[in-house]
């Protein structure tokens, strides 16, 4: 065991937790539990509204497999990261005001407390935590044996022990802390991120004798790791392009990013966040692409991909840097997990139980029912990421493709669409989801194209079309 970097990294996760468990023990400013837990009382600044919603995003998919993959793939890769730089801008301006306006009016707390308001249909509710709860499921996993592989490259202990540890840590804070937790840490990771990534980047660069030489020896072991195409000659120009839908302007209808949306203090944050996010995001996600082609040539023969991350920082850092620089990586993982663990909760808990179960429930019902169902969720998760795949880039983003097909057009189309109504939205979502799953199991993009590029065209015609077939129908759902 690394014992110097060990010491560092756990060190900054407990300074992390600590700032969690203060949260936590904060007065409560909004009108109810709910709206503290799960939305921070709609309080945040612009600073910790970009940075929560980068870390959110800026998950295991991103500094764990994603360099993996550079590092298999080339530069082509790299290009094809970086169509997520739009991503806080996109969801901020298409969503922004508006839907914060309406959320308020509507006191919804969660994206599915908008679209019932919206939509006044139970079919729609439940189609909604059913999406939710399958699809981040999976992207759960992927987190957690992110962390997993993380700590044990660090550590040297056993996969299924460096789990467990990091499952422990995560569930203490996010069950006891709720969303006024996770935005404050989220803050705290999203500075360890954008430093570490850069310290990383420069060891790396550093360690290969330049980038000029890392570029020779890429080009000598395969010319295609240094074009736009990937080592296999694969990434072609529509497939790259298709990408941007799916990792960029698709953002927008994902759940655990919405939500930040709602959550606010006002325009000056609102505008202040879009500046932030957008630089903040462009640098991190460029950085940490580069450190995984640059990795080929400080580091060849990596089996695993999802370990070069860890093992880099490693090779290039000295030990006690190492452990600080690797806690930026371990820092978006907590931070996607935490949120999507309170995402799902809610989804539970706030959509369905007092929805259709019991609405009379007490506050003190609510409260014990939400945490206890936010760490059954995590001992679920912890045994389905026990026997992990090689990259966990692809568990990642088939969910994100399905997320998207299932709420691209009833929040976007429910916001600025009149004509929209429950028949579309119910449309939609089902086609979404069915043509999703089945163009990734029979037939993978289509076109050449990312397979969520189709599935969103198809429920983008079938929202239209219902909703204007039933325009005038009274039918009961």
């Amino acid at each position: 065991m690394n014992w110097q970097a060990t010491i560092t990294l756990f060190g900054t996760v407990i300074l992390i937790f600590l700032v969690g468990l203060f949260a936590s023990r904060q007065k409560e400013t909004s009108e109810s539990f709910l709206q503290d837990y799960y939305l921070g009382g709609r309080s945040l600044g612009g600073f910790v509204l970009a940075m929560t919603m980068m870390a959110t995003y800026g998950s295991a998919s991103s500094f764990i497999g994603g360099p993996g993959v550079a590092y298999n793939e080339g530069l082509g890769w790299v290009l094809l990261s970086v169509t997520q730089v739009a991503t806080g801008y996109f969801t901020l301006m298409i969503l922004g005001k508006r839907f914060a306006i309406v959320a308020r009016q509507y006191k919804a707390i969660t994206i599915v407390d908008f679209l019932k308001e919206r939509y006044q249909s139970k079919w729609v509710v439940l189609l909604s935590a059913f999406s939710i709860v399958i699809f981040l499921f999976s992207t759960m996993a992927a987190q957690w044996i992110g962390g997993g592989r993380l700590i044990e490259s660090l550590t040297g202990l056993p996969y299924t022990s460096a789990l467990f540890i990091f499952v422990i840590t995560v569930l203490v804070y996010v069950t006891f802390g709720g969303f006024r937790a996770v935005t404050l840490t989220d803050a705290v990771q999203g500075v360890i991120m954008l430093v570490g990534t850069l310290v990383l980047l420069i060891g790396v660069v550093l360690a290969g004798g330049g980038v000029s030489n890392i570029i020779q020896d890429l080009q000598m072991e395969n010319p295609n790791l240094i074009t736009p195409f990937g080592a296999g000659g694969t990434l072609t120009p529509t497939y790259v392009s298709s990408y941007w839908i799916l990792v960029g302007i698709g953002v927008v209808a994902l759940p655990q990013i919405a939500v930040r949306a709602m959550s606010y203090k006002n325009t000056k944050s609102l505008h202040r966040a879009l500046i932030i996010g957008t630089i903040v995001v462009g640098f991190i996600m460029l950085n940490m692409h580069l450190v995984g082609v640059f990795a080929r040539s400080v580091m060849p023969g990596i089996e695993v991909g999802d370990t070069v991350m860890p093992l880099i920082a490693l090779e290039v850092l000295p030990p006690w840097l190492a452990g600080i620089v690797l806690a930026a990586p371990l820092a978006a993982i907590m931070s996607t997990v935490d949120s999507l663990l309170l995402l799902v909760s809610s989804t539970i808990v706030k959509d369905v139980y007092i929805n259709y179960m019991k609405p009379e429930a007490s506050r003190k019902t609510i409260q014990r029912l939400s945490m206890g169902v936010t760490g059954i969720l995590g001992i679920i998760v912890f045994l389905m990421a026990i026997n992990p795949p090689d990259l966990i880039i692809w568990m990642n983003l088939f969910a994100i493709g399905g997320l998207e097909t299932t709420f691209m057009w009833p929040i976007i189309m429910g916001l600025y669409w009149k004509k929209g109504n429950k028949y579309g939205a119910i449309a939609s979502m089902v086609v979404g989801i069915v043509s999703y799953v089945l163009f990734e199991s029979f037939y993978p993009d289509p076109l050449g194209m990312h397979t969520v590029v189709s599935a969103m065209f198809l429920s983008f015609i079938a929202y239209v079309g219902f909703s204007l077939m039933y325009k005038k129908k009274q039918l009961s759902l």
